[in-house]
């Protein structure tokens, strides 16, 4: 009998900071990068609260110049990309820092590979499409959800089709990642709930994966334990320390686990909804996620389990069947609890639209490791039961 040997890659930054603190070394390390001037890329929010001043501030006291770009949006999109690549050529920038969630990360990548390829961010969507290495990037996180600062997965919106594209590409990852926790101390209970439920969707479609590999399960596995026992204390209270500390692990071990395990469904649908209507992305998981893990339970039963398992659920007397049901379950009254929405509909959006972005769904680069095969059907399906 052969036996078929596969080959997995682990991508990582190649720095990674965390903790109370964290954020001061930003100056160190982009002298450590052998930086000049720096474009620090940030949305409207954080530039006006002076949280980018901060960050300028810090580059400064080590030497480095500072430009600055407050121009990305949420669910950033290919003119936000190129208008801030127009800021780093003129104020001839050799390195990027990013503040904010995954809305500020992902424009800076945007910047980044195009800067250091040329053409239009619209080139590379897909896997692997740049040649070249980009713009080096130093990513401040400011939200424990979407790991967007230390992975090679890139979102950016397309204005002309309001499609998401998925940029997955090894070199759009950050040369060194940072999360502080006290930079996440303010953030109000709606985005902290969405961005939790966002990490808590990365872990469960990296864990069912089907290129998931027992370094990507330890990952995924303790993400979720974490989240199952400290989003809702980080809802209810904002200035609790240790929660928010957990938190940031869990959203970072969740990246770790999809960085390199990828995504399913519930990426490449909620993908459609934030391009489609600008909904925020986490929320849009939120909803999903259980929806789609339904569909999916019959194609690995025992990998929900194990989540249900990881949410603190007592599964030891129930058959396998059942504690998967559990884990479903658990989800839902975690999603209750944070005051996600109970349905899309909530959200505006329309049964007519649903046909056309389950189309764009099946060509999302995220479909490609669900553990269970669709079709357009069975997507819209799934849409409308989230409804």
């Amino acid at each position: 009998m052969s036996i078929v040997h596969e080959v997995y890659g682990y991508f990582m930054p190649n720095v990674n900071l965390m903790g109370a603190g964290a954020a001061k070394q930003v100056g160190a390390q982009a002298k450590s990068l052998g930086a000049k001037k720096a474009l620090i890329v940030t949305d409207a929010f954080l530039y006006k609260v002076g949280m980018a001043d901060e960050i300028a501030a810090n580059l400064k006291e080590s030497g480095i110049e500072v430009a600055i770009y407050p121009g990305a949006e949420p669910n950033p999109t290919d003119k936000n990309v190129h208008d801030g690549l127009k800021v780093l050529q003129d104020e001839k920038c050799d390195l990027i820092v990013s503040l904010g969630g995954g809305s500020s990360h992902d424009c800076a990548k945007g910047i980044g590979i195009v800067a250091g390829n040329g053409g239009n961010i619209r080139d590379y969507e897909g896997v692997d499409k740049s040649t070249k290495p980009m713009v080096p990037l130093i990513a401040v996180n400011t939200t424990a959800g979407t790991a967007s600062e230390m992975t090679r997965f890139c979102i950016i919106t397309n204005t002309d089709t309001h499609v998401k594209m998925a940029i997955v590409d090894w070199r759009c990852t950050p040369n060194v990642a940072i999360n502080d926790p006290l930079l996440m101390m303010k953030k109000p209970p709606a985005l902290t709930a969405a961005t939790g439920m966002d990490a808590l969707t990365h872990a469960v479609e990296a864990y069912v994966s089907t290129i998931a590999t027992p370094v990507t399960d330890s990952a995924a596995l303790m993400a979720i334990q974490l989240i199952s026992q400290y989003l809702r204390r980080a809802v209810a209270n904002g200035s609790d320390f240790e929660a928010r500390d957990k938190m940031a692990y869990a959203e970072f071990l969740a990246g770790m686990a999809f960085n390199n395990a990828s995504l399913g469904y519930v990426h490449a649908m909620a993908h459609q909804l934030g391009g489609f209507y600008n909904l925020p992305h986490g929320v849009c998981n939120a909803i999903l996620l259980p929806h789609v893990e339904r569909f999916n339970l019959i194609a690995n039963v025992e990998r929900f389990v194990d989540i249900a398992e990881a949410l603190g659920e007592n599964v030891q007397a129930l058959s396998a069947r059942e504690a998967a049901d559990k884990a479903l379950a658990a989800i839902e009254k975690l999603s209750a609890d944070i005051g996600i929405p109970k349905g899309l509909t909530e959200l505006g959006v329309k049964e007519e639209d649903l046909e056309i972005m389950a189309k764009n769904a099946m060509k999302d680069a995220c479909m490609l490791t669900n553990p269970r095969i669709a079709t357009l059907e069975d997507v819209i399906q799934i849409y409308k039961n989230a409804l």
